[in-house]
């Protein structure tokens, strides 16, 4: 399959994908933990259907050490017993911000106060612009097709 664009070649286009991975890169600098902030991320593609991102959250994940059989169950969390109470919370809040047409009150009390019962306001900030970043990513990537399967741990941070 070939991409539909190739975001890097266009010039307003390229500039605008530099400043967005900025962003990406600041989100890997915060206090959210990297295990928590790959298995969101891997959950947010899941559900989107992006294939290039499950393809490198799932690769950065194993780099970084995440066993195989976490990543096999990001799917099925719920029913999941290797998956901290933090992380459920985070996935939850994750399910929720990008499900947010699914649900008519967006994201509910009770899963933001369990979130917020894990993470201090920075870890919350860094947790919800992730969420945001991934859901904005998935549709770049979904729309204009992008192939998946190429990926090399590390290649865009």
């Amino acid at each position: 399959m070939d991409a539909r664009l190739n975001f890097f070649t266009d010039p307003t286009a390229g500039k605008a994908i530099k400043h967005f991975m900025a962003a990406g890169k600041a989100l890997k600098e915060s206090p959210l933990p990297a295990a928590t902030q790959e298995l969101v991320a891997l959950r947010v593609s899941q559900i989107n259907g992006c294939a290039v991102c499950i393809d490198m959250h799932t690769k950065e994940a194993a780099a970084a050490g995440e066993t195989s059989v976490r990543l096999h169950l990001v799917a099925a969390w719920r029913e999941a017993t290797v998956f901290t109470e933090a992380e459920r919370a985070a996935l939850e809040l994750a399910e929720e911000g990008t499900r947010i047409a699914d649900a008519a009150g967006g994201v509910s009390d009770e899963v933001w106060a369990l979130a917020a019962k894990h993470y201090d306001e920075e870890q919350l900030n860094a947790l919800v612009i992730l969420i945001s970043f991934m859901n904005t990513a998935n549709r770049m990537n979904v729309i204009t097709r992008q192939p998946a399967g190429d990926y090399k741990p590390g290649q865009f941070h």
